[in-house]
């Protein structure tokens, strides 16, 4: 099992309540999670209820088949950051990192994020 992140990932869902998604409907322009990031991997997900308030973001695991995303860990969400108890329509379900997962650098070049001290230094060991 892997961390993947992958771009342009995003398939629909009408699971309810706090447990697995089963991942069902296909978006046109978008890789399935099948495809972008693979059986029994791990990545950052965003989910959103349509024409709701419900979202969340956090870290989630696909099954053998890809067919089903279990939300592991919740990052943020509309729920005070605990896991939602999403009611029925359909949710947009996709690949995202999570602004706190982020390193990146500032317009000075340094380093922002929450693993930017060791990022200097894996730069600085890396020069």
């Amino acid at each position: 099992m892997a961390l993947v992140i992958n771009d342009r990932v995003k398939q629909s869902s009408t699971s309810t309540g706090t447990g697995a998604f089963a991942l069902t409907g296909s978006v046109t322009g978008f890789e399935s999670f099948a495809t972008g990031i693979g059986n029994n991997n791990t990545t950052y997900y965003a989910i959103f209820n349509q024409g709701t308030n419900e979202w969340e973001v956090g870290l989630g695991t696909l099954d053998a088949t890809s067919a089903n995303l279990t939300r592991t860990t919740v990052i943020s969400s509309s729920n005070s950051d605990a896991i939602v108890n999403f009611l029925g329509g359909t949710k947009d379900v996709f690949c995202t990192l999570p602004a706190s997962k982020a390193v990146y650098l500032d317009s000075t070049g340094a380093p922002v994020g929450a693993a930017s001290n060791g990022f200097a230094v894996a730069m600085a060991i890396a020069l």
